[in-house]
């Protein structure tokens, strides 16, 4: 009698870069994918209009936070000076990995770096537009945003990307201009994947049955 082969362990994806390089159109397109999550963090901070429990965020109360915290429970995790924490809950994670599924998470360097320490197989994924001539024009196409906030993001940038360097991130995707731009952007990911999937370390099974 044959039994149910047990599927591959998913990937940690930490996708991290500036804002307005697209970091949540790329790991939205990702996510239509059945093979790839999107991480669902928590939260302490309020509910806003339109938001879902369990779907925008897992909206918890400090006491809950700090409650999940003491047990260990986040992959990675951040309190703001404004008292907001936000996390992504391993236990939520380790549902997704022991699926097969491809977990997504959009966060900063501190988060990526985090995971990375608990989770050494983590995928840490720079994404940054063309040029940094891109990236301005991109926040003021927005039309949201202060000029003073404008030169607070493109310093910003600048550090985060400084930071992903020294830190060794894994791999650097271009997010170019455009449909196009975003479809090549996905479709790197993916092949990053694949070749991930592809490691010798990943696949010391295969070579024990040869000794």
């Amino acid at each position: 009698m044959s039994s149910a082969k047990k599927p591959e362990r998913g990937l940690i994806l930490v996708i991290s870069g500036p804002s307005g390089g697209g970091k949540g159109t790329v790991a939205n397109r990702l996510n239509e994918d059945p093979d790839y999550i999107l991480s669902v963090s928590a939260t302490t901070r309020a509910m806003r209009e339109g938001e879902i429990p369990d779907v925008s965020y897992h909206f918890l109360t400090r006491e809950q936070f700090d409650a999940q915290l003491a047990a260990d429970n986040f992959l990675e995790h951040n309190c703001y000076v404004t008292g907001d924490c936000y996390g992504t809950l391993r236990s939520e994670s380790e549902k997704v990995l022991a699926s097969g599924k491809n977990l997504i998470l959009e966060i900063d360097v501190n988060g990526g770096l985090q995971v990375k320490k608990k989770y050494p197989d983590t995928v840490l994924i720079m994404l940054l537009p063309p040029s940094p001539e891109e990236l301005e024009r991109r926040l003021r196409t927005r039309g949201t945003e202060t000029e003073e906030k404008i030169r607070k993001r493109l310093s910003f940038a600048s550090e985060e990307v400084r930071r992903m360097k020294e830190n060794h991130y894994d791999y650097v995707v271009c997010n170019e201009t455009g449909p196009e731009g975003l479809e090549a952007a996905v479709s790197d990911i993916k092949a990053l994947v694949r070749a991930e999937k592809l490691r010798l370390e990943r696949n010391r099974s295969l070579l024990d049955a040869f000794d």
